[in-house]
């Protein structure tokens, strides 16, 4: 799933759970990827989703990344 902007960021991934996107936003860091966290929830009823998008030459790595993290983070 990407998203191009006009700051040339993809969106990489997209979650309901802030902890999961800071965690992620993490790993790509430590992977010397540049990640945006933007919590787009409702802040009074919390729908909606929090995105992290990373810049445009970062983004087969971050997806590769972005795979591994989801598999090691499923939630039941």
């Amino acid at each position: 799933m990407t998203i191009s902007s006009e700051n040339n960021r993809e969106l990489v991934y997209a979650t309901g759970t802030e902890y999961l996107a800071e965690l992620l936003k993490q790993v790509l860091e430590d992977n010397n990827i540049n990640a945006f966290v933007f919590n787009r929830q409702d802040s009074t009823y919390r729908f909606g989703d929090i995105e992290v998008y990373v810049n445009s030459e970062d983004l087969e790595k971050a997806k590769l990344i972005c795979e591994e993290f989801e598999k090691n983070t499923k939630i039941e």
